[in-house]
């Protein structure tokens, strides 16, 4: 794939992935890096990456797959706002322990293949997600031995959740929550990366484990959606800008020629890891 072609894929991704007029808004808080909101926002995007869930060099055709991820724990002292909301409890962050959502590939030319996932906005537990991840990605290598992968990848949409005031809060007397409505914040990943991956065939074939390695740019933003009992509505914006590396790797294994589970570990080493399950079905050649 030529430099120029990369070049207007990143450049697309970019329009999709990055909310405009932001710094136009009321009420908008931008804190630093190392606030405890960004360090927040930046563990809650770890299970969202569309990571590449497989071993490079694996049977070709169009696949359909459906992934589970772990959503990783923020701790109460880490979940409690620094800079935007300081003085307010820890923030309800372990609404869901997980997530899932479904995986489309398709082959191109010339080893490329473009993948394709979406959880639609069905509320679940309180929880609405409308996340899109989109990635293309570039295989060399034999399926039989050695191979590797090289992936541009995008993660944009939105998670709706009931994280400034659930219904503990809306219910605890010294919280700034008690006696209002069950807030419906918004929280939007906006990622996009890039990564390389080496895959190997072990058991004939039917084994492949692989290592990676990426760098993912984080544009999260946060919008506070919460009506207090005097009939005040908080819609408090939040935006930070934060760059991860990624470390990644696990093994796929063929069930039979048309069925592969694969196991993933996928970490941001500044923040935290997940772990990810993925089952597909091969159609085609």
């Amino acid at each position: 794939m030529s430099a120029r072609a990369w070049t207007l894929l990143a450049l697309g991704w970019v329009a999709c992935a990055v909310p405009t007029g932001l710094a136009a808004q009321d009420g908008l808080c931008r804190p630093g890096a190392g606030s405890n909101e960004a360090k927040t926002l930046a563990i809650l995007s770890v299970p969202v990456v569309f990571s590449p869930g497989a071993a490079p060099g694996g049977p070709g055709g169009i696949t359909l797959g459906v992934e589970a991820a772990r959503v990783p724990g923020v701790d109460p002292a880490t979940a409690t706002p620094t800079i935007c909301r300081p003085g307010k409890g820890p923030e309800n962050t372990g609404v869901l322990p997980a997530l899932a959502r479904p995986r489309l590939a398709l082959p191109l030319v010339h080893g490329l293949a473009l993948e394709a996932s979406w959880i639609p906005p069905i509320r679940v537990n309180g929880v609405k997600a409308n996340l899109v991840g989109l990635a293309l990605t570039e295989t060399v290598g034999r399926r039989d031995g050695l191979a590797a992968a090289f992936r541009a990848h995008a993660t944009f949409g939105s998670v709706n959740a009931p994280v400034t005031c659930d219904r503990d809060a809306l219910s605890d007397p010294v919280s700034e929550c008690f006696d209002g409505s069950l807030s419906d914040d918004r929280y939007s990943p906006n990622i996009m990366g890039l990564d390389v991956s080496v895959g190997w065939a072990m058991a004939g074939g039917r084994l492949r484990p692989y290592l990676g390695s990426g760098y993912n740019r984080l544009q999260p933003r946060f919008q506070v959606n919460f009506t207090d009992r005097f009939g005040g509505t908080d819609r408090t914006r939040l935006a930070v800008n934060l760059d991860r590396v990624a470390l990644f790797g696990g093994a796929a294994w063929q069930l039979t020629d048309r069925l592969a589970i694969t196991g993933e570990v996928y970490s941001d080493a500044a923040d935290a890891a997940t772990g990810r399950v993925v089952i597909r079905r091969t159609f085609g050649s």
